[in-house]
């Protein structure tokens, strides 16, 4: 392609409303275009490279026995309705009617059309397992949409969906995504880590996501450097520390003003924040959007409540959940606002981190103004209604396999992989016939791929301050050509020579043949990131051009057959990406 041709429009200075090196420099490139806000769409480059990665996606699950098909986005509601979905996906799910009042929804993900299209055409044991998947846009009515592609509301996805006899199928299913996801990435250039996940609106039992990692990533991840635990945090166990043996001591109310913080209380008391319960009060919804009852939730005091555990622990969507209004809550519950314990609620549901039930003799709020509780005991002066994990795993904290202390990074999900089990067939009655003709629910799994936030991770591990360095497997083209001076005869012939060779080698090639200073094609061949630069100026007339490789800054003088060859070699070589 012919620099002079493409319809290519590059940014010297930054957007203003870019964030993120990602976002920064797909606008800078001109590789993405924004509508509207979380709305982009694709220009030649930038498509490009999104055509690169859904084939190396396309190769892969192929070669697992994947088979592409393609779905509608606009889904209608009546089979969110049958899963149970409808309401618990939440706000970010794209609502619509036709005009005839019928509701419909603009796909996030697929699972009830492909349980749909599956209950319908599988009947025998015969025909399992099956793995069908597609790449296609997908939507999400992000309240915040935020760097770029990296959180927008409209993105391409790969959804793949197994479907197996039994649930030893659907662990060979999920190893098998497990592997082609871990060649995907790898084929696409990222540094990324496969960690245990929270399986959130989508549900089942197990999951994993593969995070690229990134300072700028949303995602934040807890691993250990002794053994292999990673997760994100949101998902991570925390161990429990030893329960304590000591002897009960009665309850003592005691004074305590203007202290509405654990820090204040603690100070005022003298006491170690291990030593005090932490209250956090919250409101519950239903379907409808209306209160439904409150909830209060109790972790030690020097810990700090995850949300996303709170939630399962409720067994709600984490939209249904919302810190609560503590007047309101306290005339219905009794509770104080910065006084609250456990021991005088009433009409609420009571969540206890399962760390306190072993520990003894702590401070907790009096449920009364300006009082605390000392020496409150679990089983004796209080209960939980339920009593589980809801504490975060903070960095040092002990690794809950081997006891060792974790560190925390942060990464992009790039990717996520579920063990559905029978969540949605069930519900939705997708069943076979086994070999005794008797009916069996289908056991399935699902797996997603972010193709256009994939994009933006690549660029966010792949660049400097000049612009994109693109991993050869995924750049818009392979080789990019500067001539200089396109009136020069020997230099246009070079160029054209170079061109022709290597188009017929295969090798995607960039011609800038452009009429613009060469300051202006050096910093846009860096700013594009084409991997191989061949710069054809005065040596020309020797037979002599500059040869050069993105992410290095060394550059040499080659023979013109000499580039050739080392641009058809390095090609070759990387753009399997292995």
């Amino acid at each position: 392609m012919r620099l002079s041709q493409m319809h290519l429009k590059t940014l010297r200075e930054t957007p203003a409303e870019a964030e993120v090196a990602s976002h920064i420099l797909l606008v800078r490139t001109g590789m993405i275009r924004k509508l509207v806000s979380g709305v982009y769409g694709f220009m030649p480059l930038g498509w490009r490279s999104i055509r690169k990665i859904e084939e190396i996606v396309r190769e892969e699950m192929d070669a697992k026995g994947g088979q592409e098909i393609h779905m509608s986005a606009v889904q209608p509601a009546e089979l969110w309705l049958e899963s149970g979905r409808w309401y618990a996906y939440g706000p970010e799910l794209w609502r619509l009617k036709d005009r005839n009042g019928r509701d419909f929804c603009l796909g996030p993900t697929h699972e009830e059309i492909f349980t749909d299209i599956v209950r319908n055409d599988i009947s025998s044991y015969r025909q399992l397992p099956l793995n069908l998947y597609q790449i296609q846009t997908k939507y999400r009515d992000e309240a915040r949409p935020r760097f770029g592609l990296m959180r927008s509301r409209e993105f391409i996805m790969k959804d793949s969906y197994s479907f197996d006899k039994d649930f030893e199928g659907l662990d060979k299913s999920y190893n098998d995504m497990y592997d082609a996801y871990s060649r995907i990435y790898t084929r696409c250039g990222l540094n990324f880590r496969p960690v245990e996940a929270d399986t959130g609106a989508i549900g089942g039992s197990n999951s994993h996501e593969f995070t690229a990692l990134a300072e700028v990533g949303e995602s934040e991840i807890a691993y250990c450097e002794r053994c292999d635990m990673a997760a994100t945090v949101e998902r991570a166990d925390v161990k429990d520390d030893p329960a304590d043996s000591s002897q009960m001591l009665p309850m003592e109310e005691v004074y305590t003003p203007n202290t509405k913080t654990i820090e204040e209380v603690a100070d005022f008391l003298g006491l170690d924040k291990k030593q005090t319960i932490k209250a956090l009060l919250f409101v519950k919804y239903d379907e409808l959007g209306e209160e439904d009852g409150y909830v209060a939730a109790f972790v030690r005091g020097d810990r700090e409540l995850n949300m996303i555990k709170l939630v399962n622990a409720l067994g709600l969507p984490e939209h249904a959940v919302a810190f609560a209004d503590e007047e309101k809550m306290a005339a219905a519950t009794g509770c104080v606002g910065g006084f609250t314990g456990p021991t005088g609620l009433h009409d609420c549901t009571i969540v206890v981190d399962s760390e306190l039930v072993g520990m003894k003799n702590l401070c907790a709020g009096a449920c009364k103004k300006d009082y605390h509780i000392k020496n409150v005991n679990y089983g004796r002066d209080y209960k939980g209604d339920i009593v589980r994990d809801i504490k975060t795993l903070k960095e040092g904290d002990p690794c809950p396999v081997c006891g060792a202390p974790v560190k925390h990074t942060r990464g992009i999900e790039v990717g996520q992989i579920f063990k559905l089990g029978t969540k949605y067939s069930e519900p939705m009655g997708a069943y076979y016939k086994d070999e005794n003709q008797e009916d069996k629910v289908i056991v399935m799994g699902c797996y997603g791929i972010g193709i256009t936030r994939t994009l933006a991770a690549i660029v966010e591990q792949h660049h400097d301050d000049s612009g994109i360095i693109w991993p050869v497997s995924v750049a818009p083209y392979h080789v990019i050509i500067t001539l200089i001076a396109p009136d020069d005869t020997v230099q246009a012939a070079a160029a054209e020579k170079i061109y022709s060779r290597l188009t017929e080698a295969g090798i995607e090639v960039l011609l800038d043949d452009r009429r613009e200073r060469p300051g202006v094609k050096f910093k846009d061949a860096d700013l594009l990131g084409i991997p191989v630069r061949i710069t054809v100026g005065r040596g020309a007339i020797d037979g002599s051009v500059e040869y050069k490789l993105r992410r290095e800054t060394e550059k040499n003088d080659l023979s013109i057959e000499d580039a050739i060859q080392a641009a058809i070699q390095i090609v070759e070589k990387e753009k399997k990406g292995m």
